[in-house]
């Protein structure tokens, strides 16, 4: 993809794939404190680097004030996104297989929790380190990366899978 491509809008209210993109990192880089790992990567500094157009991973907000979500400098966004890759691979590779079982969200969830597909996978029992890293890491990426192929089709690419 290239610059172009990632920041078009085809219709309005269908969001550029510089949100997927922005979005599923920044989810990735805020999620793994919260399961031990290391602290995010973003700052001021990658934000006004990358160009966003909003730094924000858009969680909370409309789908009308994201889709104003652009990438400035593509290049630098690879970079960065590699940087919470390698940080997200690196910590789940030393994690203690032992501690996988670990609650580290309580029941009974807060109101926020407890509509996230997370709280129902934790259900009464807690959301555990394993529930945690695959709901908000891997699953979110997937669903994301869905997103991004389909719209891939939509600037006139290809899927990215053979």
């Amino acid at each position: 993809m290239d610059l172009e491509q990632v920041n078009r809008v085809v219709v309005p209210g269908v969001l550029p794939i510089a949100f997927s993109l922005v979005h599923q990192v920044l989810i990735e880089d805020g999620s793994v404190v919260f399961v031990g790992g290391p602290p995010p990567q973003i700052s001021e500094t990658w934000a006004t680097k990358m160009g966003l157009a909003i730094n924000d991973p858009g969680k909370e907000k409309s789908v009308e004030e994201m889709m104003h979500q652009r990438i400035g400098d593509y290049e630098s966004f690879l970079e960065f996104q590699g940087l919470v890759f390698g940080a997200t691979e690196e910590f789940v590779d030393g994690i203690d297989p032992t501690t996988f079982s670990d609650v580290i969200v309580a029941y009974p969830y807060g109101a926020t929790v407890a509509r996230t597909f997370s709280a129902r996978v934790g259900a009464a029992a807690g959301i555990s380190r394993s529930d945690a890293i695959e709901c908000w890491i891997y699953q979110h990426a997937l669903r994301h990366m869905g997103e991004i192929e389909h719209a891939r089709a939509l600037v006139g690419l290809g899927g990215m899978t053979f």
